[in-house]
C-alpha cells in the first residue's frame, strides 16, 4: 500500500464550511446531553470506505511504482500449516491468473489446496463482473456455502476479484450475506496475508477495496496448473471505456509491466520446461504505451521473446483499435509466434460500435483483417461478438452477419447484451424484446457453427503438431491437446505423450474438435 492508497484508506470528512465547526463550550454541552451508550456507539463503530465507480474512471497521471521487495508478514509464514485453502474461480484469463497468484501466496503460508469445500478452512469466490449471468453464479455459491459456515464458524470465507469493486455489490453482501468474512478487489491482491490475519483475530467483517488502482508488485508467488503451459501478464487494466463494459473501472487504468520483468519471467519458466506462454492483459495491444521514456509495444515485446526458445507464445485479450503494423510485420515471422488471433469485433455495425465506443468502424476492422491476411495468409481468426446491444435494429444484426461470413471467423464468443449498473449503457432505454434478442443469436450462433464445422473438415488427414494436455475429459483412454491454431484434438497414444508437442493424424472433424491417432514413432518436435 503506497501513501496515498493509505491516505485514501483512512480519509476523514472535513466540514465544507468553518461555520460548521462547534466552539468548545459546544461540545461540551453536547456531549453532556449524550449517554455514554451513544458515545460508544458512534465514535467506536467499524466503518470502510465502499468502492466507488466514479473515483475509479478517473484516470489521473499518477506514477505506477514498480515494488520487488513482496514478502509474507513475519508471523503468518507458518500459520496455514495443517490447513487447508480453496478457490473458486470465475471468469476470464485475468482472472485465473490472479488465482494462481492467491494460491501461491497462501501456499507460502503453509496452507495446502483443496477441492474439497468440507476440508477447507479458507474459501475465496474470485469473480467476475462482465455479464449478469456470472454475477448470479456467485451469489448462487455464496447461499450454498452458508450451512458450511455454520457448521464451522471458524471457516474464513471470502469474495475477491472483479464483483468486489463494485459497490451495490458489495452493499449486498453486507446487508444479505453476514456469513462472508472478508471481502477484497483487484488492486489489492497482495495484501492477502495481512487480509487473513484480521479475518482469523479481528472480530469485524473485512473490507478492503481500493477505488484506485495499486502500484506494479513483481515478486508475487504463483502456484500455476501444471507445467505446461502458463499464464503471463504483461499488462493491468483498461483504458477503452466500452459503454457496456465494467472492466475499467474494476480493474483500473492501464499499467505495463516493465519488458524486462516479463521476459525474465518467460525466460524462467522455459527453463522450467514449460512448452507454451499466454501474455495476458484486459486491452493486451496497449501494452507500452503508458511506459515513460521508452517507445516499447507489444510488437515489440513479442519480437523480443521471438528470440527465446519456448515453442509456442499466443496473446490475449486484443483490441482492433490498438492491433498496429509493427505487431503483425513481428508475428508474420512465425516459429514460435502463432497465427491463431482472437480479434473481438462485437458488432458488424459501424453505428453499433459508435454507440459501444469502440473507436473503430465497420471498415477499419475488415482493413484491419486484410493486413493479417496478407501478411499471415493461413491465420486463423476468431472473435467476440455481442447482440441485441440496446435499440440494434434487424439491418444493423445483418451487417454483423455479413461481417462474420466475410472473415470467416472459425470461431466466436457469442453473447446477448448484458446491462452493468455503473456503465453508460445500462442508462439506454431498449426497444428490442428478448425474444427477438434470442433469435438473432441463435441464427449467429448457426453461422459460426457451420463456419467451425467448415474450417475443421480441412483437417481431414493432415498431420498436424499437438500439445498435449493430459487425458480427455469424457474418456481417460484418450489424450488431449491444442494444435498451433488452437484446435482441439483428441486421439489415441501413449500417456508419455503428455506434456509434449507430438504428430497426430486427424481422422474424423467435428464441429469444434478433431479426432486422430498419434503418428507411430513420433518424437516431439518443435
Amino acid at each position: 500500500m503506497n501513501e496515498q492508497q493509505r491516505k485514501d484508506q483512512s480519509q476523514i470528512k472535513q466540514p465544507e464550511n468553518p461555520t460548521d465547526i462547534k466552539s468548545e463550550s459546544d461540545n461540551m454541552n453536547r456531549l453532556k446531553n449524550t449517554s455514554s451508550d451513544d458515545i460508544i456507539s458512534k465514535y467506536f463503530e467499524t466503518t470502510y470506505e465502499p468502492p466507488n465507480l466514479n473515483k475509479a474512471r478517473k484516470r489521473g497521471r499518477d506514477d505506477v511504482e514498480v515494488h520487488y521487495d513482496f514478502e509474507i508478514p513475519e508471523g503468518m509464514e507458518k500459520i496455514g500449516e495443517g490447513k487447508k485453502f480453496m478457490i473458486r474461480t470465475y471468469g476470464c484469463q485475468m482472472n485465473e491468473h490472479d488465482t494462481e497468484v492467491m494460491a501461491g501466496i497462501l501456499t507460502e503460508m503453509g496452507y495446502e489446496s483443496t477441492s474439497d469445500t468440507k476440508e477447507a478452512d479458507i474459501i475465496l469466490l474470485n469473480t467476475c463482473a462482465i455479464r449478469e449471468n456470472a454475477e448470479n453464479k456467485v451469489f448462487g455459491e455464496i447461499g450454498h456455502l452458508k450451512p458450511l459456515k455454520l457448521e464451522n464458524p471458524d471457516l474464513i470465507l471470502g469474495v475477491c476479484g472483479c464483483m468486489s469493486q463494485e459497490e451495490s455489490v458489495v452493499n449486498r453482501i453486507l446487508k444479505k450475506h453476514p456469513q462472508i468474512d472478508l471481502i477484497f478487489g483487484t488492486h489489492n491482491i497482495h495484501r492477502l496475508p495481512n487480509l487473513v490475519k484480521e479475518a482469523m483475530f479481528g472480530k469485524e467483517k473485512i473490507v478492503e477495496v481500493w477505488s484506485k488502482e495499486g502500484d506494479i508488485i513483481e515478486n508475487l508467488p504463483k502456484a500455476r496448473k501444471g507445467n505446461i503451459k502458463a499464464w503471463v501478464n504483461i499488462m493491468y487494466g483498461c483504458d477503452k471505456f466500452c459503454t457496456y463494459c465494467i472492466v475499467p473501472m474494476t480493474r483500473g487504468k492501464e499499467r505495463s509491466r516493465r519488458p524486462e520483468d516479463i521476459i525474465q519471467e518467460v525466460r524462467h519458466l522455459t527453463a522450467q520446461g514449460y512448452k507454451e506462454v499466454t501474455l495476458l492483459g484486459q486491452n493486451v495491444n496497449a501494452y507500452g504505451k503508458d511506459l515513460e521514456g521508452l517507445s516499447y509495444g507489444l510488437g515489440d515485446l513479442m519480437d523480443d521473446i521471438h528470440k527465446i526458445d519456448i515453442p509456442r507464445v499466443r496473446f490475449t485479450t486484443s483490441h482492433p483499435r490498438d492491433f498496429d503494423d509493427r505487431l503483425i510485420e513481428v508475428l508474420s515471422q512465425g516459429g514460435n509466434l502463432l497465427d491463431h488471433i482472437h480479434l473481438p469485433v462485437q458488432s458488424g455495425s459501424s453505428e453499433v460500435l459508435k454507440k459501444m465506443n469502440r473507436k473503430y468502424t465497420r471498415e477499419d476492422y475488415l482493413e484491419l483483417v486484410r493486413k493479417i491476411r496478407e501478411a499471415m495468409p493461413n491465420a486463423t481468426l476468431t472473435t467476440d461478438i455481442i447482440v441485441g446491444f440496446p435499440n440494434e435494429t434487424e439491418e444493423q444484426f445483418e451487417e454483423t452477419m455479413t461481417l462474420v461470413e466475410e472473415v470467416g471467423f472459425e470461431a466466436a464468443y457469442t453473447f446477448i447484451y448484458s446491462p452493468r449498473d455503473g456503465t453508460p449503457a445500462a442508462r439506454k432505454t431498449d426497444d428490442v424484446p428478448e425474444e427477438v434478442k434470442k433469435q438473432r443469436l441463435y441464427r449467429l450462433n448457426d453461422l459460426v457453427n457451420k463456419q467451425s464445422a467448415e474450417s475443421m473438415k480441412t483437417y481431414d488427414n493432415k498431420i498436424v503438431k499437438v500439445l498435449v494436455d493430459g487425458e480427455s475429459k469424457k474418456n481417460p483412454d484418450v489424450l488431449a491437446g491444442y494444435t498451433e491454431r488452437n484446435k482441439l484434438v483428441n486421439f489415441n497414444g501413449p500417456k508419455s505423450a503428455i506434456g509434449k508437442i507430438v504428430e497426430v493424424e486427424i481422422t474424423d472433424t467435428k464441429t469444434w474438435s478433431l479426432n486422430g491417432v498419434m503418428v507411430e514413432n513420433t518424437v516431439e518436435v518443435n
